[in-house]
């Protein structure tokens, strides 16, 4: 393939990560911003950068004519979405194609049918996947909502026709309050999405929830690269996901990967894609929708294939083939991904401001996706997560071990993170023995806050005494309040 001008749209560590892809394959990565990220690693490190708007999303990131104009003024040969913002956005994927720039993802009519979740339902119907029992169209009257409710049987879910996440997602235990569920789940699907629909479905009582990574070429090549376990979820979002699930039997795995590459052969897919499945005590599975674009937890299939699926997607949008056969594809080892997200492990509170400390694990097995670094302001506008800390181990019990080690080793200070919440985790009985479901936090875990240590305090406390002794008195400019010596310490090359 002859280099290419490839403009990733979007943000953050997928940002990164997409650059790095470009860069080994020998094509000019190109980036857009707001104005809350001009100083963010992404833009750094691509050739060019354009900013697109002001600091909400909605004024830049989701703007669909500022991110064309932008792809138009740097020239570019095509466009990544990355996940989130306009990834699964028909209208987008569509204006690059108008645009006559190369979309790096399946075409516009796939999301339109894959996108709308209900309009997914019925596809996956229609190629024999079996479902959860829901409603047929997406509602936004909450009357004709209660009416389905009573006809499936409460408890149900509400869930967001337009999106995912955990945005517009409720479960409703009972009759009573289903109304006021309706309209918080509204209100927040119109903001997050810009549509406000919802449909409903039988919730599954502690299910387990596994997806399947698909990757399909313009040659008729649909592959799968096996599963993902992501039943570790707070408040509907993932968490932690791992590779292979501890939970699935051979039998059941064969069952679920056939069945994911034949609906994906069946509806024209084209590209990386995901389709999600809940899967019951019985192993039984349902489909739960289908996610049109790269996935955050894509790392664990990378680690336990060893197949680039940023690089396999550029080929693919470019027309060539898959690099792969699927007998070629092993799974090898155990991986899992622990979402790093800035917010207070304990109430779940995103949380912004400056990072006075960003040190991060490395070593065998380990690797880690992020655009953060010692002194970057974390905006309040976007998703909490600031970088992905993954592992891979010769086995499952390796792997947690190796997770374990590289949690202790990463210091993130100025901000709470919940890395303290993903130490404890893995010390949970049930998550070490596989044996976890949806409901694993909440029911077989909780988050134990930290208690003081004494003796941490009084050096916090000197360490701040010192570095305002500097800043008052001796005249320095640039004291780290988070280190005892301050920049005497970093010239001479001491750990902060």
């Amino acid at each position: 393939m002859t280099p290419k001008r490839i403009l990733i749209a979007n943000r953050g560590e997928i940002a990164v990560r997409v650059i790095r892809a470009c860069r080994e394959m020998g094509h000019t990565p190109l980036a857009i911003y707001s104005t809350a990220d001009r100083l963010s690693a992404h833009v750094a490190r691509a050739d060019m950068a354009h900013c697109v708007g002001d600091g909400p999303s909605i004024h830049s990131y989701l703007v669909i004519e500022h991110v064309i104009k932008a792809a138009e003024a740097m020239k570019a040969d095509a466009i990544h979405p990355g996940y989130g913002f306009l990834s699964e956005n028909a209208n987008f994927a569509r204006a690059v194609e108008d645009a006559g720039i190369v979309f790096i993802g399946p075409t516009a009519d796939v999301i339109t049918k894959m996108g709308d979740k209900v309009m997914a339902r019925k596809t996956m119907a229609k190629v024999g996947l079996p479902l959860v029992p829901g409603t047929p169209e997406g509602l936004t009257d909450e009357n004709e909502g209660l009416k389905f409710a009573r006809e499936i049987g409460f408890p149900i879910m509400i869930k967001a026709v337009a999106g995912g996440g955990g945005r517009g997602m409720r479960l409703v235990q009972n009759e009573g309050e289903f109304r006021n569920l309706f309209q918080r789940a509204f209100s927040e699907a119109s903001k997050a999405f810009g549509d406000g629909r919802l449909y409903l479905e039988r919730y599954v009582s502690s299910p387990h929830h596994i997806e399947v990574q698909l990757i399909a070429d313009k040659h008729g090549n649909v592959c799968h690269l096996f599963e993902r376990e992501c039943s570790v979820q707070r408040r509907h979002q993932k968490v932690i996901e791992e590779s292979p699930s501890p939970y699935l039997t051979t039998d059941t795995r064969e069952k679920l990967c056939k069945a994911a590459v034949s609906a994906a052969r069946d509806i024209g897919y084209v590209n990386v894609g995901t389709i999600e499945f809940l899967v019951d005590e019985k192993q039984n599975f349902y489909f739960m929708e289908m996610n049109t674009r790269l996935q955050v937890e894509h790392p664990v299939t990378e680690w336990v294939t060893g197949i680039d699926l940023v690089k396999e997607q550029i080929r693919v949008a470019f027309g060539e083939k898959l690099s792969f056969r699927q007998e070629d594809i092993r799974s090898k080892g155990h991986a899992i991904e622990f979402r790093i997200c800035a917010e207070d492990p304990e109430k779940f509170l995103p949380q912004a401001g400056r990072l006075r400390t960003a040190q991060f694990a490395g070593g065998l097995g380990v690797r880690v996706d992020t655009h953060v670094y010692r002194g970057y302001d974390i905006p309040v506008f976007y998703d909490s997560m600031i970088a992905k800390l993954s592992v891979w181990g010769r086995d499952r019990q390796e792997a947690i071990h190796r997770g374990r080690m590289a949690l202790r080793e990463t210091t993130l200070t100025g901000v709470k993170t919940n890395v303290p919440l993903h130490i404890q985790l893995l010390e949970n009985e049930k998550f070490v023995a596989g044996n976890y479901t949806t409901k694993l936090i909440g029911e077989s875990f909780h988050y134990q806050p930290a208690v003081p240590n004494e003796n941490e305090t009084k050096l916090n406390i000197m360490a701040v005494a010192v570095s305002a002794y500097h800043r008052d008195y001796k005249g320095a400019s640039d004291v780290d309040s988070t280190s005892l010596w301050g920049d005497q310490g970093r010239r001479e090359g001491l750990r902060d």
